[in-house]
């Protein structure tokens, strides 16, 4: 028995890795990654008792889950921007998720196939490739791990009563809402959990005279105890649930992240919940389509699909009931499935997606019970039954494994992910913005301006896709459009941080240095950790000869954001004007680790080295200017002149 638990665990580890590998090679996605790590400085911050005190005191990102941003803390110390280790990371977790159910799920119920079965869907269905293969679900594995560990402990104490086992349950679930607030249906499912499959739920008179050997067999040896006994046995941890709703509920809306009842109203969200719950249940049975992100329809779901889908939810219910005398499992499964979704349906709409592959991580484990324990029911009279269940169980497997892999695929880099989003969503404004923000990164300028057109065309109000396209505008030349765009958004939004700063950058390009900063400034009010802001803040104040000053923004852009280049380029130039060469060259050199093939960074280096003597060495970044860039006249005016000094200096290579 104990080799067949081993082989069942390396199965489970080999089906798993050998679909998941994959994201050791995949990228960051622009989606929430960057604020997450790619952009965020406390992230990027050494390992020390103020990152820790920040990670347990900060509502960044409108949540509060300190062990999610010390995990990422950790993966910064070890990877820095790597984003494979951050990747490796969290199939680690998923992994050991995998583990830890079929492990907690074989010592309940004593079913070692049923729950290795279980334990290998949620190891490869697809609905689950998006809490994997993105660093920003690090909450979902992460939360996970800690409720299999209270559910692990949990059955430890019902075995064997004592204090001790209760408080390992209560940190562990107090240790999974650090990490993700959604673990607050646990209590409820510990309850459901009492009922099937422990069997510590004392039945009412009339059931227990008709109930089924097979649910009078106690499978723990457990005493048995009236419903509100267990209920006020889980009342500390009912009370833990309640004050973690409540900060996360005052959290998020103290960042504006919970949209209103007159914005959205009840119904609308009722609507979308009901409909919600039928389409996880088809992804499941058929996972196709899936997106990173679904469009709120809002107002315009079509009534059929909400009746149809309140009619099966309800149908389902009340057979699941019927059923539940004889077979407790179904009711286990079900209402899993529906509770643990409550806290993402949508009742409080947080963002604006209309349902989230992510949020499905723990409900699915639900139907994967009704699953592995109803079809062995099912064909319980049918010949050859067992040969049956195995054969369709491994064609499944094989099905969900080629399915995961192409998912996974998808996810290898935000233009993949955002172009396959477009495909199989209809309206998907954010799929249109972040797909031209990726597009950006790539050069395809214009083809990223049409994608945040679509954008607007779809939701006029978008004011981060006018606020990307006006800047790109800018970048091309084109004022009096981007100043029609960057306007409107500052009549929507007039404190908006980033419509204030690329406004600030349509002036300096105006030449109106005054006026842009103004608006740096009203950027910085809004914003005060904007690292862009403070460059460009540093790039005007440098222009108009304000120097110091200048060097004081660009220093505080760094601190935010150390690898930003514009603001090493500018600081370079400040202290180069300074007459500060070495530290000129110190960030010329930074500039050249993060862009190499700089061609105006290698010609400004080359005039500093220049100003200190080191002529060989000047000599060698002017080639490498003109090897990059064959017309660079500047470059080519540099290197004769330098070639030229034989001892002394007879002209001195321009500034940069």
């Amino acid at each position: 028995m104990r080799y067949e638990t081993l082989l069942i665990i390396l199965l489970l580890c080999l089906i798993t890795i050998s679909v998941y590998w994959q994201v050791g090679n995949h990228d960051f996605i622009n989606f929430d990654d960057p604020q997450y790590v790619t952009e965020n400085s406390s992230i990027q911050a050494k390992f020390s008792r103020k990152s820790i005190l920040w990670a347990f005191t900060t509502t960044h990102a409108g949540f509060w889950f300190p062990l999610t941003w010390l995990s990422l803390l950790l993966d910064f110390q070890l990877y820095g921007l790597n984003p494979g280790g951050y990747h490796l990371t969290n199939l680690l977790l998923h992994l050991a998720n995998t583990i830890l159910l079929f492990l907690v799920l074989k010592r309940m119920t004593k079913a070692r196939w049923q729950s290795a079965f279980v334990a290998a869907l949620f190891a490869i269905h697809p609905l689950h490739v998006e809490s994997v293969a993105w660093v920003v679900e690090r909450k979902d594995v992460l939360s996970t791990l800690f409720w299999l560990l209270a559910m692990w402990a949990y059955l430890r104490y019902v075995e064997r009563p004592g204090i001790a086992r209760y408080l390992l349950t209560f940190f562990a679930f107090a240790l999974g809402l650090m990490a993700k607030p959604m673990l607050v249906t646990l209590p409820f499912i510990l309850l459901l959990l009492d009922y099937w499959p422990l069997m510590r739920l004392h039945p009412p008179p009339d059931v227990a005279a008709n109930e089924s050997s097979s649910n009078k067999t106690l499978i723990h040896g457990l005493p048995r105890r009236s419903f509100i006994e267990l209920v006020l046995e889980k009342a500390p941890l009912f009370a833990l649930a309640a004050l973690s709703s409540m900060i996360t509920f005052f959290t998020q809306r103290s960042v504006g992240a919970v949209r209103s009842i007159h914005e959205l109203p009840f119904m609308v969200r009722f609507a979308n919940g009901l409909v919600s719950y039928v389409k996880y249940i088809g992804k499941t049975i058929w996972p196709m389509n899936l997106a990173v992100f679904y469009p709120h329809p809002e107002s315009t779901l079509p009534v059929w699909q909400i009746v149809v889908s309140g009619l099966l939810l309800t149908g389902i219910s009340i057979a699941v009931m019927r059923a539940a005398r004889n077979r407790r499992y179904l009711a286990v499964g079900w209402l899993w499935y529906l509770g643990t979704l409550v806290p993402v349906i949508g009742l409080v709409q947080v963002g604006a997606q209309a349902m989230a592959d992510r949020f499905t991580y723990v409900p699915l484990i639900g139907l994967f019970l009704i699953i592995a324990w109803g079809t062995p029911d099912l064909l319980n009279r049918m010949r050859w039954r067992r040969i049956i269940i195995a054969f369709s169980a491994g064609v499944l497997l094989v099905a969900l494994m080629v399915s995961t892999w192409r998912q996974l695929h998808r996810w290898s880099n935000s233009i993949m992910l955002w172009e396959h989003a477009l495909t199989v969503t209809q309206n998907n404004y954010l799929a249109h913005n972040h797909l031209g923000t990726a597009l950006i990164g790539r050069e395809r300028l214009d083809e990223a301006i049409d994608h945040f057109s679509e954008a607007l065309r779809i939701n006029p109000d978008y004011t981060e896709s006018r606020n990307k396209m006006g800047i790109l505008l800018v970048k091309q030349g084109r004022l009096e459009e981007a100043a029609t765009l960057l306007s409107r958004a500052l009549e929507q939004f007039p404190d908006d941080a980033e419509a204030n700063n690329n406004m600030g950058v349509l002036l300096v390009k105006q030449g109106n240095l005054d006026k842009a900063l103004v608006y740096f400034s009203k950027a910085l009010k809004s914003n005060p950790d904007y690292s862009l802001a403070h460059n460009n803040m540093g790039d005007a104040l440098a222009r108009m000869g304000k120097l110091d000053e200048a060097v004081g923004h660009l220093n505080q852009a760094l601190q935010l954001k150390p690898e930003l280049v514009d603001a090493h380029v500018n600081l370079g130039a400040v202290f180069f004007r300074q007459a500060r060469f070495q530290e000129a060259i110190s960030h010329y050199r930074r500039v050249l680790q993060l862009k190499p093939d700089s061609s105006e960074v290698h010609n400004n280096l080359g005039v500093a080295l220049a100003h200190q003597g080191k002529f060989e060495e000047a000599i060698s970044h002017f080639t490498r200017a003109l090897q990059l860039k064959p017309d660079y006249v500047e470059a080519q005016r540099n290197l004769t002149v330098v070639s030229q000094q034989t001892g002394r200096r007879a002209q001195s290579p321009g500034n940069p």
